[in-house]
């Protein structure tokens, strides 16, 4: 059953509870503006909190670089910014390679991004990176390092952040369904179905009106722009993830693999957390809404990547495995700035995977874009329209 709507005013709305907007919710405020965030499930759901918690400069696509090594400093501040502990950790991250053809490709990586000007990602050799981590296999040939990389905790930054907001006077609306956008001479109006009670499916319409509504709806991004007329090659992927349990230490940094899926690091407590890009199964459910279950077969060859990397590692007994929805952009790259169509829609989604680390960077970035201030930082490459102007380069 629907009841009657109302309509409610506010500064600015955010859809969608993840880091992304969090981090837009609280600069908004900061900035002075009233700040509500429109959530379908609960903040933190998906993505967010089923990260792995990479803070990774390395091997970034090019257009993403200035953004990953902006947001690195910011890192450090976060914890005295937000009042909380984020398990930020200055660790490095490294990317091995097990043979020629994987070590010939971080060179020419490496060389790469040196003619771009960049100085963070170094080239290390085989004993080099054996006197770092003596339980790697022995096979490797060396490495790409950046060496103020790291980690945090996903958990924990979602709280953080929440916390935060909070604070600072963010108000939440959770089971908040948009159903539409639209604008009119002086505001944009979002018309929302707002859950009441979900064993009766008892929902009230709701129409607020902003100057700014952020689009950081993640997998559910693509969504928001089609609706506007700003379609994008998004897939809901169903990102996998496994815990160990504590086993002694051996690995300070976080690993990937040239040529492999995989992302390993180990946490204070002894833990290893291994990623790399498998994914499980999307499902969805009687209400539509999504859910991912791991994939055996995925998780197995994902461990056994992890093995083959550090053999000793088949002795360690896993704990627990789950999955995260995500938005996957078709080129990787986010959609990252003003709506092309709908004056005053902000897009923030489609991070594809590795938008963790630029949390503390893009919600102050999406502050700058809705005030109209100057962008210092290359955007252009994430513009909604992008598509559009590939497929007409493409007719001419």
């Amino acid at each position: 059953m629907t009841t009657a709507f109302n309509k409610q005013f506010v500064d600015a709305i955010v859809i969608g509870g993840g880091l992304i907007g969090l981090s837009s919710a609280l600069a908004l405020r900061q900035r002075g503006l009233s700040v509500t965030v429109l959530e379908a499930t609960t903040v933190a759901r998906h993505a967010s909190s089923a990260s792995a918690g990479g803070v990774r400069s390395l091997n970034r696509h090019p257009a993403e670089i200035p953004l990953a090594r902006a947001a690195l400093p910011l890192w450090s501040t976060l914890n005295k910014e937000l009042g909380h502990d984020c398990g930020f950790t200055v660790s490095g991250q490294i990317r091995v390679a097990e043979d020629a053809e994987a070590f010939n490709a971080l060179e020419a990586r490496a060389s790469m991004t040196q003619s771009l000007g960049y100085t963070h990602e170094q080239l290390i050799s085989a004993s080099e990176l054996q006197a770092r981590i003596p339980l790697l296999t022995q096979r490797c040939l060396g490495a790409l390092l950046v060496n103020d990389d790291g980690f945090a905790d996903p958990l924990a930054t979602v709280h953080a952040y929440r916390q935060a907001c909070l604070a600072a006077g963010v108000l939440f609306q959770e089971g908040a369904q948009v159903q539409a956008i639209d604008k009119d001479v002086n505001a944009l109006h979002i018309q929302c179905d707002i859950i009441i009670d979900t064993n009766k499916s008892d929902m009230r319409t709701v129409e607020y009106a902003c100057r700014h509504c952020i689009n950081a709806a993640g997998a559910w991004g693509g969504e928001i722009s089609a609706s506007v007329g700003e379609p994008v090659p998004l897939r809901q992927a169903a990102l996998q993830m496994t815990v160990t349990e504590p086993i002694p230490d051996f690995v300070s940094a976080v690993i990937g693999c040239q040529g492999r899926k995989l992302s390993l690091k180990q946490t204070a407590a002894g833990a290893v957390v291994i990623g790399g890009g498998f994914e499980g199964q999307v499902q969805k459910d009687s209400q539509h809404r999504l859910s991912g279950t791991p994939i055996h077969s995925h998780c197995s060859e994902n461990l056994a990547n992890a093995v083959a990397i550090f053999p000793h590692l088949q002795h360690a007994q896993v704990v627990r495995q789950w999955t995260g929805i995500e938005g996957m952009i078709a080129d990787t790259l986010p959609i990252l700035g003003h709506s092309k169509h709908l004056p005053g829609l902000i897009h923030a989604f489609g991070f594809s995977g590795h938008g963790f680390a630029l949390v503390p960077l893009v919600g102050p970035l999406v502050a700058d874009i809705a005030q109209g201030r100057n962008i210092n930082l290359p955007i252009d490459a994430f513009a909604v329209d992008r598509f559009e102007q590939q497929g007409s380069s493409q007719t001419a």
